[in-house]
């Protein structure tokens, strides 16, 4: 048998500790002296300690392991628990990518053009008109056209605030010319189809985003730093692309103004 200091030492614990687990019954003392009060433990008792400090140190709570010693614990506690710990690993790991690659860009010695934001992209309900087309000068006189066509067909039907106007880029590569683009603009809710578009949902998505000012033709660079993003931190390109408008033609005056959010769906790789 050992007193109280003996068996903290020999447990690695604290002697406020086991009194603590003594009062709540998780690890009582094997005798307690009615004269003294001295608490003494069992050698075999090292065994419940141990398996108390090591559930401690995978981060369950003392209720938590009251719960599990007492076999009154969910069954998914300890799954839980690793799904817990496997999502802070991910995000580690996805923090230690992106440091790097900051790092790397300071090593090189130019500030970095573009800020990397991983965000989620809710669901919504669209309009989309897809189509082929020459440039961003033709795009951008479709875009109002196809605009006012739903408008007109589907009077009920308005857009929702804060306003999320998208392109969603179904090019394998990058193109500034003969591009194959789905105008998306999100609605307050379905309408009825009409000539060129179609009410659809767009899904969640969770993607790696770079703000671009200026001109569109210039997006290029853009995109080129985006795909070196995804690939030095360890995740994968996952979708078509999109490009959501904040300024442009139609709120300022200068192309240098104009504002575009290039989105890139991306998974661990």
């Amino acid at each position: 048998m050992y007193r109280i200091g003996e068996f903290s030492k020999l447990g690695r614990v604290t002697v406020k500790a086991l009194r603590y687990y003594d009062e709540i019954g998780l690890l009582k003392p094997s005798s307690v002296d009615e004269w003294t009060g001295y608490r003494y433990y069992a050698s075999s008792q090292l065994y419940q300690l141990h398996e108390i400090v090591a559930l401690k140190q995978l981060g369950f709570s003392i209720e938590q392991i009251s719960a599990i010693l007492a076999d009154a614990a969910p069954a998914s506690l300890v799954a839980d628990r690793l799904a817990e710990l496997e999502a802070q690993q991910r995000s580690v790991i996805d923090q230690l990518f992106r440091v790097r690659h900051y790092l790397k860009i300071k090593e090189e010695g130019y500030e970095m053009e573009y800020k990397v934001v991983v965000k989620e992209i809710p669901g919504c309900t669209v309009f989309s008109a897809r189509r082929k087309v020459a440039d961003y000068t033709e795009m951008m006189s479709l875009i109002p056209a196809v605009g006012a066509q739903v408008a007109a067909d589907n009077p009920g039907v308005g857009c929702v605030e804060p306003e999320y106007c998208c392109n969603v880029c179904h090019d394998t590569e990058y193109r500034d010319q003969d591009m194959d683009i789905e105008i998306c603009q999100a609605v307050t809710g379905p309408g009825q189809d009409g000539d060129g578009y179609e009410f659809k949902q767009l899904p969640p998505v969770t993607v790696a985003s770079v703000l671009h000012r200026g001109p569109y033709e210039d997006l290029g660079a853009a995109y080129a730093y985006l795909v070196d993003w995804v690939e030095t931190n360890g995740y994968r390109i996952a979708g078509d692309w999109r490009e959501a408008f904040i300024d442009g033609v139609w709120n300022k005056d200068s192309a240098q103004d104009w504002l575009t959010e290039v989105q890139m769906p991306i998974a661990a790789a």
